[in-house]
């Protein structure tokens, strides 16, 4: 073979779609749905990837759902059309549920409570599959010794976890220093400047 038929024989690989176009568009928005759908079923945990079981389930599905997104379709210009399926799907969606909050709460969900007053709410850790060891474990990823120093605890519909401290952090009290200092130099400048009068 001489390099001009092999070039040729490569570009045509590259480039040449086995399915259709619009096949090719289709299935990229079918399992993006369908992904949707599930992670909204199957919870926040999944998101959160709490322990080495969630990180695995992540990682396969999207080698799981390869094949549903590009079928027979190996080439160059498929995976561009399949990512840029992808890519356009997303953004519509986001955009439309940006205009939208109450279906953006819908779809997304809502906040899950897991501590409140310092008490653990089993229920709700129920509710959302989390032990308390992997609460703890949150936890001192957040810096927290332990879940005594917790004041709250919200699990997002996006799997991160916000803490609430019972005392104020070492930022938040040196602020509130500085304020006071700042509140003290400001009565004295005014005291010195009633003097001066």
């Amino acid at each position: 073979m001489t390099a001009t038929v092999v070039a040729t024989a490569i570009w045509n690989d590259m480039v040449s779609l086995k399915i259709p176009i619009g096949e090719k568009i289709l299935r990229p928005i079918l399992v993006y749905v369908f992904l949707v759908v599930m992670l909204r079923i199957f919870g926040k945990r999944e998101l959160a990837q709490l322990n080495p079981f969630d990180l695995v389930v992540l990682l396969s599905l999207s080698n799981t759902v390869q094949n549903a997104i590009i079928g027979d379709d190996n080439s160059l210009l498929g995976g561009f059309i399949g990512a840029f399926s992808l890519l356009a799907v997303n953004y519509v969606v986001v955009r439309f549920l940006f205009r939208h909050r109450r279906l953006d709460q819908l779809i997304e969900g809502s906040p899950t409570l897991l501590m409140e007053h310092g008490k653990v709410l089993h229920k709700n850790m129920a509710k959302e599959l989390l032990s308390v060891s992997e609460l703890t474990s949150v936890a001192h990823r957040q810096g927290f010794a332990s879940l005594a120093e917790l004041e709250s605890c919200v699990l997002e519909p996006g799997g991160t976890f916000v803490l609430k401290s019972k005392t104020p952090s070492t930022e938040e009290s040196r602020h509130a220093q500085v304020l006071e200092r700042l509140e003290k130099l400001t009565r004295k400048v005014e005291e010195l400047s009633s003097k001066t009068k």
